[in-house]
């Protein structure tokens, strides 16, 4: 179909996880077609570079986004662009100022994929207080390394960020028998004792972050942070990558003070293989929290209901 067949306009589709199989395979995208507008794809399962994006944005009024970065050069180059409906939460991939100047409305799926992300969160903690990979791993060597591990009415888990994941990653935690803490300065629980962030490291076995970065750049899990954790704490980021700086997880690995560190969110997808994620106490997974069936007909649906309703 041409742009000019297409009255309705044209609507930029991107996240990897509709383009993967095709768009025809998302069901949840026919209300846009019923609604006469033709959508336009991103090459198949890989989040678009900007030259792509600068190829495909011109003429589109609509953009259903993934975690692709869209700058203020992909947004000058959007002419007719009206609206980007992320299908996540969070637009820190954004530049939201270039948007605002733009008169384009950004949209987000919040809670979409909240269940997704706090499975996720709570299979890599116990993954890892079970020491389950490196114990794997030494069977699949041959070996049988056998590693003791404490049990959930034992630990304390500190929770970073009480949204949406947050809260479930508390609640799943609390079901299993482990004390719960938590850190939000913007929400409360009730049944979670919350506490200031140094605090909660001090306290905590089992740290896991679902918070939004710092609004001045910094990392939220700093040097001077790991220096306050109990020794052979672990660590868990399905977050933001930025949360946390690399070098000061590296050396908290190598001296001890970490046991081990889980991580699903990165700067660059696929990531360079950098030491800490060479490193055989990490869990490096590919940006799977969300990607669940459930999830993505969520978050896909939201996405396509606010740009039904914004243009």
């Amino acid at each position: 179909m041409t742009a000019t067949s297409s009255p309705a306009g044209r609507i930029l589709i991107t996240p990897r996880s509709l383009t993967v199989d095709g768009l025809d395979a998302a069901a949840e995208l026919q209300p846009l077609r019923d609604a006469g507008y033709e959508l336009v794809s991103a090459p198949a399962g890989r989040s678009p570079s900007q030259e792509q994006l600068l190829e495909l944005v011109p003429g589109c009024i609509g953009w259903l986004a993934g975690v692709e970065q869209i700058t203020a050069a992909v947004i000058d180059a959007a002419d007719q662009l009206k609206v980007i409906a992320r299908n996540g939460v969070g637009t820190d991939t954004i530049e939201i100022d270039a948007a605002t100047r733009a008169g384009i409305v950004v949209t987000t799926a919040a809670g979409a994929n909240a269940q997704g992300v706090a499975e996720l969160a709570v299979a890599l903690g116990l993954s890892c207080l079970r020491q389950v990979p490196w114990s794997a791993a030494s069977v699949r060597a041959g070996g049988w390394e056998r590693y003791s591990a404490i049990e959930l009415s034992e630990v304390t888990v500190g929770v970073v960020g009480l949204g949406a994941i947050g809260r479930r990653v508390a609640a799943a935690y609390a079901a299993l028998g482990a004390g719960v803490i938590g850190f939000d300065p913007y929400s409360s629980v009730d049944g979670i004792r919350s506490m200031p962030l140094d605090e909660l490291i001090t306290a905590a076995d089992v740290i896991t972050l679902h918070a939004p970065p710092p609004e001045d750049g910094s990392a939220l899990i700093d040097e001077a942070r790991l220096a306050l954790v109990r020794p052979g704490s672990v660590l868990i980021n399905t977050a933001r990558a930025s949360l946390v700086d690399d070098t000061a997880v590296l050396d908290a690995l190598n001296d001890g003070r970490l046991s081990a560190y889980a991580v699903d969110a990165f700067a660059t997808e696929p990531p360079a293989l950098t030491p800490l994620l060479l490193h055989d106490r990490v869990i490096a997974t590919p940006h799977l929290g969300a990607y669940t069936g459930a999830s993505v007909r969520r978050a896909t649906t939201m996405a396509v209901e606010s740009l039904l309703e914004k243009l």
